[in-house]
């Protein structure tokens, strides 16, 4: 098995994606005036993933722009934070959509919907509905202007299982259009799970803890028919029922022992390599987590893809983060960084994603390219198709970050593991404390 071609779902948030190949981009706007540069050769700064910006597309842009030059910069928060502190951001950059409502509050980002307006290329009738994430009114997100566009994207809460280790554990395989509860996928993991002494040979569940906590709970919650935030998004309560039972099921399911936690990380932090290995019998990951077995052929013959499962009545497949890509408010040119936003999201880049069946692309003109040659292309293909009926925000306050938000809970749920807290306690301990976070961020932002 090469375990080169492997992309760990924290690599995709850094802004892995695969290559761009060699089919031709579409036209790209020239004239739109909405932004502030002026004419003349420019350098184009971009702060990207190396997997999403290879040479090879630098290249290619560079020739079908010859005005524009890229200056490329590897995405690193911390400095992109700096950079935007001191008035000096690059042109365009990239980010999660799911999240972006306090970037966008802070009045950090450029309103795109002027070129969207004009644009021959990127068309807002285009947009899938994902990329409400991005959209933002002043004082909530979902409607307004658009502030970022998705590159690709996944309904992540779905399921991925190998069959042959459910075909060795006798356990009936997923169905392919009804959701299953969570509380029958515990169960089924506990099924799954082999254990040898204290060594676990094979993980019944992946739920790549480490890559969010907050995004699962959020969902679970409104799967329940309730609601996180108040009406203006400053104030959580998490003691609710349905907040409690959010929380209480992943505290059941690291105490069954059935799949790994931040007390039992995996090493390299992310299920792929172990469900690869076949060490792990389902992971709960988006249509994206697919790309990685084109070439397994030892492995893809086995795997499949199931819809979302359900904590509640109210049927939602979410996406818990929706990465993309934004044009920072003080970006010294921001014309030609749309000439390369239009470029990225519909031309050759977004064209050879969506063949390579890494995530859904953002433009529903680009969904016939998705791949359905192996067997097991097409199965997730039909699941993913009919998922996207099932798509729903998760709510986003500006007032405090996703990673706070999974720092809190992640704390928390360590000390009811451990028998040190009551999921009570816990849930009213991530309350206060997110509370407080969100009237500071509320007085900063104001």
């Amino acid at each position: 098995m090469n375990r080169s071609g492997l992309i760990s779902r924290r690599r995709l948030l850094a802004g892995a994606a695969a290559a761009a190949g060699s089919v031709a981009a579409g036209p790209l706007l020239s004239g739109c005036n909405a932004g502030s540069s002026g004419g003349g050769s420019v350098t184009l700064t971009a702060m990207f993933g190396p997997e999403d910006l290879p040479k090879e597309t630098i290249a290619d842009f560079e020739t079908k722009n010859p005005d524009i030059k890229i200056s490329f910069l590897q995405h690193d928060a911390a400095r992109l934070n700096a950079m935007l502190a001191s008035g000096n951001p690059p042109d365009i950059t990239i980010g999660a959509a799911v999240g972006s409502a306090n970037t966008n509050a802070r009045g950090l980002a450029t309103d795109l919907t002027p070129y969207l307006e004009k644009s021959q290329v990127l068309k807002k009738d285009d947009l899938h509905a994902v990329n409400d994430s991005f959209r933002w009114d002043g004082g909530k997100i979902g409607q307004g202007g658009y502030f970022g566009i998705i590159k690709d994207w996944s309904q992540d809460a779905t399921l991925w299982y190998n069959t042959a280790l459910f075909d060795q554990a006798k356990v009936p395989y997923l169905s392919d259009s009804q959701p299953m509860s969570y509380d029958e996928l515990l169960a089924v993991a506990k099924r799954l799970t082999v254990k040898q002494g204290d060594t676990t040979k094979v993980f019944g569940l992946g739920l790549e803890w480490a890559w969010s906590l907050y995004a699962p709970m959020a969902a679970m919650v409104l799967q329940q028919g309730a609601q996180l935030y108040n009406a203006d998004l400053t104030e959580v309560d998490f003691t609710t029922t349905a907040a409690r039972r959010a929380f209480g099921w992943y505290v059941d399911f690291a105490k069954a022992g059935v799949g790994p936690t931040s007390l039992n990380p995996l090493p390299d932090g992310s299920d792929v390599s172990t469900f690869s290995a076949k060490r792990m019998a389902i992971t709960q990951d988006g249509y994206w987590f697919g790309g990685n077995f084109i070439k397994e052929s030892a492995l893809n013959g086995d795997i499949r893809m199931a819809p979302a499962p359900l904590m509640g009545d109210k049927r939602i497949s979410p996406c818990y983060t929706g990465q993309g890509a934004w044009i920072p408010a003080k970006a010294k040119h921001k014309d030609e960084a749309w000439k390369f936003m239009e470029y990225f999201m519909a031309g050759r880049p977004a064209q050879e994603r969506a063949k390579s069946g890494w995530g859904l692309p953002s433009l529903k003109s680009l969904l016939p390219k998705l791949p359905q040659d192996l067997p097991y292309q097409k199965q997730a293909h039909k699941v993913a198709q009919s998922e996207l009926q099932y798509l729903a925000p998760l709510p986003d306050s500006p007032y405090v970050t996703t990673d706070a938000w999974n720092a809190t809970l992640d704390k928390h749920l360590q000390r009811v593991i451990k028998n040190k807290q009551t999921v009570d306690a816990a849930c009213a301990a991530v309350t206060d404390e997110i509370n407080k976070l969100l009237k500071q961020g509320k007085e900063r932002i104001g």
